[in-house]
């Protein structure tokens, strides 16, 4: 019997889109996931086509002597979704390319029309919406693929792998093996590198100022702070000179030190030095009260940029897990397309807000009138609508049944929304001026008369001291003339603070507000950099490596435009301008990679002039030593009596942290070596303090040829080393110890000092201490040698597995020993996990609706075929390895004599090593000769 032939095969790029969509379109049409991109520039040497391979052009993938041709290749993973593709398409009697709406989306639906050449008509099929109305709706509008966007979206693509694969072995060559660089990426790591700058030119300066506590007659009380001295107004933070720690010459402003600021105090106090009242104590009188009514307009709903900056700000989100979360919501149609950068609103949206606010909060609540907003950011495209939540029932996250992460951003999205169609807020601001003597104080207060919009969002900030919009800090009612009653003044020494780093939030404005890449990739940008040791994430803040430092530096002298934030924007012009048909791709390529000033060209001039050592070299600022970036990291080197000393700078040392004193430490341990403390009482090996790559630690015994290595732990930064006693050395020795049970799960808690640092540790779940050794738990400051079982117990509360994304559902206790069975989100899609079992969920399942009896299924065949063999690592494992202590060297055992055939092997062993050593050093030369860097991101 014939098969039912299909109206069409509709494709999407993932399974969760597909079943969503196929259950509104029904049995006529299939639909299915092409798992993203189905092919791409070549990733590997080894996907280089042969008939290309030995072409000059051959390593980038990329066609220069012939318009700037692609080669697309099919990757080996993707060879099955396409013959499947192709197998259900000869039933179809139309293919619908129903790809996300960006350019990205474009691309990919284009090349799946180039691989399946279809003999049937083609439709585009777009929509910012996974519901059945939209649905519907978009497969009753379809239009044809857009040849300007799928153009702009391959210039893309070619520039990035002409910058990253042209600039990397450069890379390799003059700093350090396996760096990378990218169009976008290279402009963001300097902007950290210029903060970086700013912090080590930084030089602190102190001021002092005078707050005094006041009283009504009523007994309301406040705070004022000193203003202005004899009608001069007293200097802060900003009227000093960055990197001079002076006043500024223009600065209109007087210095109060602390004994001026004392003298002030002694002058105009309350009370003597004793407590006692002061009899001819100044009068305080209020000179002026200055009301100022504001008002506030809600902000503009979501575009990716601000959901990214806000879930940072509030909810702690990286911009990669907003995206992931955000990716889920949206393939569940709760939300619209997150990947826009406009802030428009549909009709419908608009309509279903306001009725929601009328019904949830009331008319007054409501504005007066529909509200929309105009898209400010530069280079703005993707004329799609903002994010919001999806269809014209506005539901809350409560009412969607979500939870955890999708309830806390959808929750954002939805309360944002609200927000855009509500009346605004009105405040009353009052700055009210008090006098005593010659002395100047001003107290400034905020009421909040009408809440407006503030009923449902208030917008984060990213200064940790600043006040939120709807926060209440209302001066008592005061009048001019009315006298007060000093309770207190105070002298307050300050100091200057340098430029705070960049957080993901700030960076990402920062990138948007210049024009630079694009919201839909920011995610990836600040995952990379980060990825290839550009940047470490300390806290929020983000803190370029040395390495960051040597590469930009690099980039700058010799590269200069390429590191141009105007260049890089008016790059990104040039790519939207192709999209719109107003620009053409090949003049535009041929200019940046084979003009005169174009890239091949400089590249090949600048090559043989760069000096590698002093690429790798770096003068931070007044250390009195120049910093060097090795194969094996930053380090100084002194000459000392004739040879040259080199001590490691640890990873976890910003290099605007870097001191002399610091420096000058590091290197007098490397001139002492290792420090002997004396003898380990119970194993008679000698005990030593040494200086290593991650600091000091202390080591166990001496290093034997062929022998194992000593036990090593690392001093806590809060221990000396200087100073380290032999008591101390045999305590950190003693590591990891047993601190007890967990009284939850009974299993052993332990603690430790590894590569990162003091933790403890529970069930393969880690806890760092502070960044100087100590925590506060339970009311005390405690360390690794000093906290108990509770404290641990308190410090492991709600810490997650490292690298583990939270559970996209929770299906319940396993039958056999009740341990929560979950589903997650990995790299090659959703697993079921229990205990130390990953099991891979078959992609025509749905993980929201599997079962307990198909995962227990699963998660029993994936046991029985013992470890992976290929990836090493359990799916979702890409996280950093866990902090462990190295263990004592064991006892050695007696060996029995070997057999003849065992001997033999024993005596090939070596050639056969030489061998493999040889082979793998040869592969190494061949892939790197074939530019084979990582393929990069913008």
């Amino acid at each position: 019997m014939a098969s039912k032939r299909l109206k069409g095969l509709v494709i999407v790029e993932s399974p969760a889109k597909a079943k969503k969509i196929g259950g509104f379109l029904g049995s006529d049409y299939k639909v299915m996931a092409s798992f993203g991109h189905v092919r791409d520039l070549p990733a590997s040497a080894a996907e280089i086509p042969a008939e290309v391979k030995k072409l000059p052009w051959s390593r980038l993938g990329v066609n220069v002597d012939s318009s700037f041709e692609p080669v697309y290749v099919v990757p080996k993973e993707k060879k099955k979704v396409v013959t499947e593709l192709k197998a259900a398409l000869k039933d179809a009697d139309e293919l619908i390319l129903a790809t996300d709406e960006d350019r990205e989306g474009e691309s990919i639906g284009w090349h799946l029309m180039k691989l399946l050449n279809p003999k049937v008509p083609v439709k585009r099929m777009v929509f910012s919406e996974i519901t059945r109305e939209a649905i519907l709706d978009a497969l009753q509008h379809t239009r044809t693929l857009d040849d300007n966007l799928v153009s702009a979206q391959e210039t893309r693509r070619v520039v990035d792998r002409l910058y990253g694969y042209t600039l990397s072995p450069l890379l390799w060559k003059k700093v350090a093996p396996r760096l990378s660089t990218g169009r976008v990426q290279s402009v963001a790591v300097r902007l950290l590198v210029q903060r970086e700058r700013e912090r080590v030119a930084f030089r602190s300066a102190s001021y002092w100022d005078l707050k005094a506590t006041l009283e009504t007659g009523e007994s309301a009380r406040f705070d004022a702070v000193l203003a202005t001295v004899g009608g001069q107004r007293i200097a802060s933070g900003r009227d000093f000179d960055e990197t001079t720690g002076r006043l500024k010459p223009d600065a209109q402003a007087i210095l109060l030190d602390e004994a001026t600021a004392r003298a002030l105090h002694a002058r105009i106090s309350p009370t003597n030095d004793d407590g006692s009242p002061r009899p001819d104590a100044p009068p305080w009188r209020v000179t002026t009260v200055e009301p100022r009514p504001q008002t506030r307009k809600p902000y503009p709903p979501f575009t990716t940029s601000t959901l990214q900056q806000e879930a940072n700000r509030k909810l702690g989100l990286s911009a990669r897990d907003t995206m992931r979360v955000a990716q889920r919501l949206y393939e569940e149609g709760l939300i619209t397309y997150m990947r826009t950068d406009s802030v428009s609103l549909s009709n419908e949206a608009v309509d279903a807000a306001r009725r929601s606010i009328r019904e949830r909060y009331g008319d007054p609540y409501l504005s007066p009138a529909p509200r929309q907003f105009t898209t400010k950011s530069k280079n703005a495209q993707e004329a799609h609508e903002a994010i919001r939540p999806a269809g014209t029932e506005m539901k809350t996250a409560d009412e969607q049944g979500l939870s955890g992460l999708e309830n806390a951003l959808y929750s954002l999205i939805w309360k944002r929304t609200m927000a855009t169609q509500m009346a605004e807020a009105r405040l009353l601001f009052q700055t009210v001026t008090i006098t005593a003597e010659d002395a100047e104080f001003r107290a400034t207060g905020r009421h909040v008369e009408f809440p407006g919009f503030f009923r449902a969002y208030v917008e984060g900030v990213d200064d940790p001291e600043a006040a939120l919009d709807d926060q209440e800090a209302a001066l008592p009612p005061l009048a001019e003339g009315a006298t007060l009653r000093c309770r207190q003044v105070e002298p307050l020494p300050h100091e200057t603070k340098p430029p705070a780093r960049f957080t993901e939030a700030t960076l990402i404005r920062k990138l948007e507000e210049e024009g630079v890449g694009r919201p839909s990739t920011y995610a990836t940008i600040i995952g990379t950099i980060q990825d290839r040791g550009y940047v470490r994430k300390t806290g929020s803040q983000l803190v370029p490596t040395f390495t960051a430092m040597a590469v930009t530096q690099l980039l700058e002298r010799h590269f200069p435009r390429l590191v141009d934030l105007g260049f890089t924007a008016k790059m990104e012009q040039t790519l939207d301008d192709i999209a719109t048909g107003e620009g053409d791709r090949v003049p535009y390529l041929t200019e940046f990679y084979s003009g005169e000033e174009g890239l091949d060209l400089q590249v090949k001039k600048n090559e043989s002039e760069i000096d590698a050592k002093t690429a790798c070299t770096l003068n931070l600022g007044e250390l009195g030593h120049p910093i060097r970036v090795g194969r094996y990291g930053p380090y100084v080197e002194e000459e000392n009596n004739g040879e040259t000393i080199k001590a490691n700078i640890p990873d976890d040392v910003a290099p605007a942290d870097l001191t002399t004193e610091y420096v000058d430490r590091i290197i007098t341990q490397k001139v002492q070596g290792p420090i002997p403390l004396g003898m380990h009482p119970e194993q008679g090996l000698p005990v030593y303090v040494r200086s290593g790559p991650f600091g000091p630690y202390v080591q166990l015994g001496d290093q034997v040829d062929d022998g194992p290595k000593p036990k090593r732990v690392g001093v806590p930064k809060n221990i000396d080393s200087t100073t380290l006693s032999l008591d101390m050395a045999l305590k950190l020795l003693a590591l990891p110890h047993r601190l007890g049970h967990h009284p939850v799960t009974n299993k052993v808690v332990n603690a430790g000092v590894g590569r990162f640092g003091p933790y403890v540790q529970h069930d393969g779940v880690y806890k760092s201490f502070g960044k100087d050794g100590t925590t506060l738990v339970n009311g005390r400051q405690v360390d690794v040698l000093s906290v108990q079982l509770e404290d641990a117990v308190e410090m492991l509360k709600d810490v997650k597995k490292r690298g583990q994304t939270p559970p996209i559902r929770e299906i319940g206790p396993h039958p056999d020993d009740q341990a929560p069975v979950q589903i997650f989100d990995g790299k090659f899609g959703p697993y079921v996990k229990h205990g130390a079992v990953n099991a891979t969920i078959p992609k025509e399942r749905d993980p929201q609706t599997l079962t307990m009896e198909e995962a227990v299924t699963l998660l029993a065949e994936r046991a029985a075929r013992g470890p992976s063999k290929g990836r090493g690592r359990g799916r979702g494992a890409k996280a950093a390895k866990a902090p462990v202590a190295k263990k004592a060297p064991a006892t050695k055992k007696a060996k029995s004599a070997p057999t003849p055939k065992a001997a033999a092997s024993k005596k090939a062993a070596p050639k056969k090593k030489a061998a493999k050593k040889k082979a793998a050093k040869k592969t190494k030369g061949t892939k790197k000769a074939l530019g084979e860097s990582p393929p990069q991101a913008e």
